[in-house]
């Protein structure tokens, strides 16, 4: 899936580039610490509801709404110049990941057969974790060749493109209509 590749490709990014990006700033090292750790704790803690929750409202729209989140933090942590603005950026990054995280792999669980599930949640995760190396790399050449806001802001740019994508695109695999029952005459 396309979505979790690039799910994978701004954390690739992330913990390769942000360490540098804030130390870069001046902060000293227990500051960088912080903000980096802001980002996977707001994962963490966020996706033990957002699993629940794409059960309820469906699939589409948190994979969506979390890459759009994700890219609006990248951006902010970007275009940022302060801990407070930085800080902000790091948990808008954070619930986005919970918002799509996952809800990607119920979507494949969902449109999957029970017979071969297994192998279409490894093919996902092939894809998806191929995301990590291809963000380092990816990162790390732009951050060579330009910049290390550069950097942050392409990828944030192909996170955007890639919700739209699933907006306009992915069909909803756990639709409310599915989930309701209706209720026979006596």
């Amino acid at each position: 899936s396309q979505a979790g590749l690039v799910n994978n490709l701004n954390e690739g990014m992330a913990w390769g580039l942000f360490p540098v990006f804030f130390a870069l700033a001046g902060l000293p090292v227990g500051t960088v610490g912080l903000l980096v750790a802001i980002a996977p704790a707001v994962w963490g803690v966020g996706q033990l509801f957002t699993g629940a929750w794409s059960d309820r409202v469906g699939r589409k729209w948190l994979i969506a709404g979390g890459q759009f989140t994700e890219a609006a933090g990248l951006v902010v942590i970007a275009l940022g110049d302060s801990f407070a603005v930085w800080a902000v950026g790091s948990a808008l990054f954070g619930a986005g990941t919970a918002m799509a995280y996952p809800t990607l792999i119920a979507a494949v669980g969902d449109v999957a057969h029970p017979s071969w599930r297994g192998a279409a949640v490894g093919v996902y995760r092939l894809w998806r974790d191929l995301g990590f190396a291809v963000g380092a790399v990816l990162a790390g050449t732009l951050a060579d060749l330009y910049s290390l806001t550069t950097a942050i802001l392409v990828v944030a740019a192909i996170t955007a493109a890639s919700g739209l994508d699933i907006a306009l695109r992915m069909t909803e695999t756990h639709p409310r209509s599915a989930r309701t029952t209706t209720r026979s005459a006596p």
